[in-house]
């Protein structure tokens, strides 16, 4: 991977982020994604009503990027291609050339917002398509270069129409965006009014944003997440969710952008948390993917293994059964003993004169050392495999930790339910070995024969783990 020690990017970033969330109330998560879009060299919509700070995070984020033009529209039914291309050159066209002057407009932009970007007619949404992913435009009979670096797009609505999901289709991240929360607003209508900062000073150069390309492309992609990606394309593909080509690389590379930047050579599986916001239309289809990948990952059930519970209730339910068990009474000629007060005892049958002596058959079951010291190995066998999983555990909530330790990136939501999952999973496989001690002293003073060593049982039935 290419080395961005010398950039020390991670805190650049990091401060970069502080500067541009100064004053906004819960958008952390809008303005970090924004800009690692703008890293990776894609494109964000945001999708929200109005008065949601959409064009005030939009605003900030060129000044993350040093010398970089900032253009910003809002589009009607009624826009024309001037308002965002440029007005027609007069003097070209008295020399029989159609072209525009593009100064000022998007065409020379580097940071853009575009506001109600579906109201624009067919014509400007067509030849957007070709800025927003190739970075050129036509002017005229030739094609200039653009140094467009990532646009920002706001809608309240996504309209379905063959042109509007081609365009739909260049923004690789799609974020909600909703009202603040009780909480933020008090914050919201409490605190000073914000202000656009007037620059920031970590901006990153053209020259540093071509090495962190070139570092992300070099980023490894582990099998691990290699199959996590192939088992959620083909999910998607069965529920009849079509995801292009395209969208797959530019997903990955955004993944990759995220890894570069805090410095790692190669993809975890964490990361995967991105992925909703790229293959995710709309809120509710993003929060079905985010729980099928935290299942994935591990963290979607704040619960040990069906199958480790399972072991333990099947112990639990033999312990039961042998402890209630009861034998019949035989004396040591093999004859049934009778009770202790059967001479005394009087049964009358159909006539009312016979007598008869009742025979004991209540006495607890006993058991040999061999069957006792079985059931303790099997015990001990269980308590060894769910000892491992608890170490792996361990070990995955210590990697999340050092992960979100050195993550710029994360959204504080996604982090917070992981640690909780890990943390209740921790819990409820301690619960299990705790059950699993007390099983075993339960069968280490089940009732003893008075000798021999009796028979080994029949293992206890249960699922293999």
């Amino acid at each position: 991977m290419s080395d961005l020690r010398g950039l020390d990017l991670p805190l650049r970033l990091k401060k970069i982020l502080v500067r541009l969330e100064s004053g906004l109330v819960e958008r952390r998560r809008e303005v970090r994604l924004a800009l690692l879009a703008a890293l990776a060299g894609e494109h964000t919509l945001l999708i929200g009503p109005p008065g949601t700070a959409k064009s005030e995070l939009a605003r900030r984020l060129h000044l993350a990027f040093v010398g970089a033009a900032y253009f910003e529209r809002l589009l009607t039914r009624f826009s024309v291609p001037e308002e965002l291309f440029g007005p027609l050159s007069i003097s070209a066209l008295e020399q029989d050339r159609y072209e525009r002057h593009t100064a000022g407009f998007l065409p020379e932009a580097s940071i853009a917002f575009i506001d109600e970007v579906f109201k624009a007619n067919s014509a400007i949404l067509n030849a957007l398509l070709t800025l927003l992913n190739e970075r050129e435009f036509d002017n005229g009979t030739g094609r200039m270069k653009c140094p467009l670096i990532s646009v920002i797009g706001a809608t309240n609505t996504v309209p379905e129409d063959e042109v509007a999901e081609a365009f739909f289709d260049r923004f690789l991240l799609r974020l909600p965006v909703v009202p603040v929360s009780e909480a933020g607003f008090l914050a919201l209508v409490t605190q000073a009014a914000a202000s656009v900062p007037d620059r920031v000073e970590q901006a990153l150069s053209p020259a540093e944003l071509g090495e962190i390309d070139a570092a992300a492309r070099s980023v490894q992609v582990t099998d691990e997440v290699l199959g996590v990606l192939s088992e959620l394309r083909a999910v998607l593909g069965r529920q009849g969710r079509y995801v292009s080509d395209r969208r797959w690389v530019k997903a990955v590379h955004l993944l990759r952008t995220a890894a570069a930047s805090e410095g790692r050579p190669a993809l975890e599986s964490w990361d995967l948390w991105l992925l909703p916001f790229c293959l995710g239309a709309d809120a509710e289809g993003q929060g079905v993917l985010a729980q099928w990948i935290a299942e994935r990952l591990g963290v979607g059930v704040s619960v040990s293994p069906a199958r480790l519970t399972r072991v333990v209730e099947a112990f639990e339910a033999q312990l039961s059964v042998e402890q209630e068990a009861s034998d019949l009474d035989y004396d040591d000629a093999g004859r049934l003993r009778f009770s202790p007060t059967g001479l005394a005892e009087e049964v009358g049958d159909a006539k009312g004169g016979a007598q008869a002596l009742r025979m004991s058959h209540s006495r607890k079951r006993r058991y040999g050392p061999r069957h006792i010291a079985a059931r303790i190995d099997q015990i001990d066998a269980a308590r060894q495999r769910i000892a491992v999983y608890a170490d792996e555990v361990g070990l995955r909530r210590a990697a999340f930790a050092r992960y979100l330790a050195a993550s710029v990136w994360i959204d504080a939501d996604f982090a917070a339910e992981v640690e909780r999952h890990l943390e209740a999973t921790d819990r409820a496989v301690a619960m299990l070995a705790a059950r699993l001690v007390r099983v075993r002293d339960g069968f280490s003073a089940l009732p003893r024969l008075p000798s021999g060593e009796g028979a080994a049982p029949e293992p206890v039935d249960h699922d293999s783990i």
